[in-house]
């Protein structure tokens, strides 16, 4: 049994990293504002699925290895961190990305494709592939169960946090691109502070200890 400390920890910090704007989301901004709602729905299952195969090869390799080493952990750990203060970085310099995406026009497309696509977003997804790979093992308990299983229900719990605020930008999407449209500054806003938030989670996941 996962500890309530450690699932409420996770809870905060899936919130964080899911409401930071990230391919999955501009993706999804994107099919709504050329396709209209239903597209940017299905959108978001497809990223969805891709995502839980990225949770699923995680949990079944990475689990295993952080079972048993500690050392594995620590460098897995490290080079997660790096790599969120990376993308922190290049969210802040390139804040202008969901401007873009909501001034973005495209061909239409069909809803099976629309789905395959999707799918190949969030298999492809680094934030997501980071975030289970470099965060999820820090809310661990090992002598609480099969680490495996864990990491399943704590990415199951990541999944679905980030269905629901992928789904309520898919609908503001489609309804709010005028107000936005009014004050791009207020989407490089939110992009810049998206990077920094991910620049402090990167820090948070260098400086933790792993949970026991």
């Amino acid at each position: 049994m996962i500890p309530a400390a450690n699932l409420l920890a996770f809870l905060v910090a899936s919130i964080v990293i899911i409401i930071i704007p990230g391919p999955g989301v501009l993706f999804v901004i994107g099919r709504a504002l050329s396709y209209g709602r239903r597209a940017a729905l299905i959108s978001v299952l497809g990223h969805s699925i891709g995502v839980l195969v990225i949770l699923g090869l995680v949990a079944a390799g990475l689990g295993t290895i952080v079972a048993a080493s500690a050392i594995a952990l620590t460098i897995v750990k490290f080079a997660g961190a790096l790599y969120l203060i990376f993308l922190g970085v290049q969210a802040i310099r390139q804040r202008r990305s969901l401007r873009e995406a909501f001034e973005a026009k495209a061909e239409p497309v069909a809803q099976g494709r629309a789905l395959r696509q999707a799918v190949l977003v969030g298999l492809t997804n680094p934030k997501a592939l980071i975030f289970f790979s470099a965060v999820l093992p820090q809310f661990v308990a090992p002598k609480a169960g099969a680490v495996p299983l864990q990491m399943l229900i704590l990415g199951t719990i990541f999944l679905l946090v980030a269905l629901l605020s992928d789904s309520v930008y898919a609908l503001l999407a489609g309804t709010a691109r005028e107000w936005f449209a009014r004050s791009p500054k207020r989407l490089e806003a939110v992009g810049g502070a998206g990077g920094v938030m991910i620049i402090g989670l990167g820090a948070s996941v260098a400086v933790s200890g792993t949970s026991n």
